[in-house]
């Protein structure tokens, strides 16, 4: 009975991911290896040969790298612009010098080409540099890149994660405390103020008319009347001395403030919990506009102040156009507010719906991108694969909303849901295959090149930290991501992203990693000819 148990191959996987979770729950002085657990637990599995069910680690990569996409797409863009070129300079280290130390002790140990090219890609973590490698190296050969690669990709696999899980601690970084810094640096918060307006070219204009308020960042939500706040009406204008409640930008507030008069603090009372309500945008005909060409106080006598997308929350401007999925912040009276959610297609239950529809053809999509072949030149090409595809599709959805009928929008929840569902699939196949050959291969070529291996493994990491904090003055979790990146490890993400609710690793990871990515297919083949002009094929 117990060895049918053992060979059935779904129960072997979710007691993988059981033990493997309460494995990482284990806290030792601080530290406990979180969702990571399950790659320890599933590297033990391998090694006594048992199985899990086929294309679960392709099925969870996908989706765990698309639901990181979708998460870092609204920040990806605009630190491609900040931080882009940092990071690319810091993953072509981390491959560089990796490289560099395969080349010296794959001729010190007089370690064939191919074992050598096989031990540098698992010490980074990449198929596409394995399948290059192999690629480059038919019949035996070839078969020596694959050796070389069960040699090193457990190590690979587990010393960057247990780097970027250690190196906090042992530096004395609180992570919580370093997302919040860099929160407070790098990200406005959204706030409000009462303003008394003083500005003469205001006075006697319609607020719901007025074209002077499309210079500002802010939204004006209500307006005192009757010592209370209340919602505008179409009906209400500028007056000398008029106070009004505006909504914005931490960052952009004083100059707004500026722009219509004085901040006064006299505390009126409103009713948020009947004047406010959060609605989702579900109308196609409707979504596709901008907020300056719906009127909404003049045509429905409300106002919009703020609007969540993807996980990101926004004061929209004039200039903002509304998508299906947005979530909505309404202000108005309840009336309006009703007549307003039936007009956008609102239903309480769709906040917290995933369109499945859109995810799985997104992930179609992604999955197809992946698998195209572009060319390098003399013959050689790369594919971006099943982490590159999807990640890159979920990117674009994530910054831009929706792809044509592609939504990006998963309910946070659900979202972290198949986030982590994913990862511990890939974690326990990654696993699995890295620990049937570990003790064989090892003993077979020796204790050497599974130091090799080791080496190459942190040479890369500590070069990149190096780089990231000493010569760019990255914060932490920047740096950590781009390590990550740069040894294209999303078991390593995984564990940062266990640990902290920034995206700052993620973004800085989905920056890194395309760097790294072309580089590591294309050194592969270089690692070939140096060594195999030393030591041989």
């Amino acid at each position: 009975m117990f060895d049918i148990l053992l060979h059935h191959s779904t129960l072997v996987l979710f007691g993988i991911i059981f033990f493997g979770i309460a494995l990482g729950s284990i806290k030792i002085y601080g530290l406990n290896l979180g969702l990571s657990g399950v790659l320890f637990v599933a590297l033990a599995a391998g090694h006594y040969r048992l199985a899990i069910p086929d294309g679960v680690g392709q099925l969870g990569l996908a989706l765990f790298v698309y639901c990181v996409g979708l998460s870092a797409g609204n920040r990806f863009f605009s630190a491609i612009a900040k931080q882009g070129s940092k990071l690319a300079i810091m993953s072509a280290v981390i491959v560089g010098v990796s490289a560099l130390f395969t080349c010296l002790f794959g001729i010190w140990f007089k370690v064939p080409a191919g074992i050598s090219s096989g031990i540098f890609a698992g010490a980074c973590t990449s198929t596409p540099a394995l399948a290059a490698a192999t690629e480059s190296l038919p019949g035996a050969s070839g078969s020596g890149v694959s050796i070389g690669y069960g040699i090193a990709y457990p190590f690979g696999v587990v010393g960057v994660v247990l780097f970027v899980q250690l190196l906090p601690r042992l530096l004395h970084f609180d992570l919580n405390k370093e997302a919040k810094a860099m929160h407070s640096r790098q990200e406005v918060s959204i706030i409000s103020r009462l303003v008394r307006v003083t500005q003469p070219n205001l006075i006697g204009q319609n607020i719901a008319d007025c074209k002077l308020l499309d210079g500002l960042h802010c939204m004006v939500t209500r307006v005192v009347r009757n010592d209370r706040l209340m919602p505008l009406t179409p009906e209400d204008t500028f007056r000398e001395g008029t106070e009004v409640l505006i909504v914005g930008n931490s960052d952009t507030m004083p100059h707004d403030i500026a722009f219509l008069g004085e901040v006064c603090d006299n505390p009126y009372p409103m009713d948020s919990q009947k004047e406010r309500r959060k609605l989702i945008l579900t109308n196609k005909n409707y979504a596709g506009h901008k907020l300056r060409d719906l009127k909404t106080l003049r045509t429905d006598g409300i106002i919009i102040s703020r609007i969540s997308r993807l996980g990101f929350t926004f004061v929209p401007t004039g200039e903002t156009t509304l998508e299906r999925n947005d979530v909505l912040t309404v202000v108005g009276t309840p009336e309006n507010l009703t007549k307003y959610g039936d007009k956008i297609g609102h239903r309480s239950q769709d906040m917290n719906q995933t369109d499945l529809l859109s995810l799985g053809f997104g992930l179609s999509l992604g999955i197809i991108l992946g698998l195209v072949n572009f060319s390098l030149g003399n013959g050689a090409g790369i594919s971006l694969g099943i982490a590159g595809g999807p990640l890159i599709v979920a990117l674009l959805l994530g910054h831009f909303g929706r792809l044509g009928p592609i939504v990006g929008y998963i309910p946070r929840p659900t979202r972290l849901l198949l986030q982590d569902l994913g990862l511990v699939f890939f974690l326990a196949d990654a696993g699995i295959k890295g620990g049937a050959d570990l003790v064989d291969t090892v003993a077979t070529h020796g204790a050497a090149v599974f130091i090799m291996g080791v080496i190459v493994t942190c040479s890369g990491m500590f070069a990149g930290y190096f780089v990231g904090m000493k010569v760019f003055k990255m914060n932490i979790l920047e740096c950590l991501g781009g390590i990550c990146g740069g040894m294209t490890s999303t078991p390593a993400l995984g564990a940062i992203a266990s640990k902290t609710d920034s995206q700052a690793p993620v973004v800085s990871y989905a920056t890194a990693y395309p760097v790294a990515l072309i580089l590591m297919t294309i050194i592969a083949k270089v690692i070939i000819q140096t060594i195999g002009g030393v030591v041989g094929i």
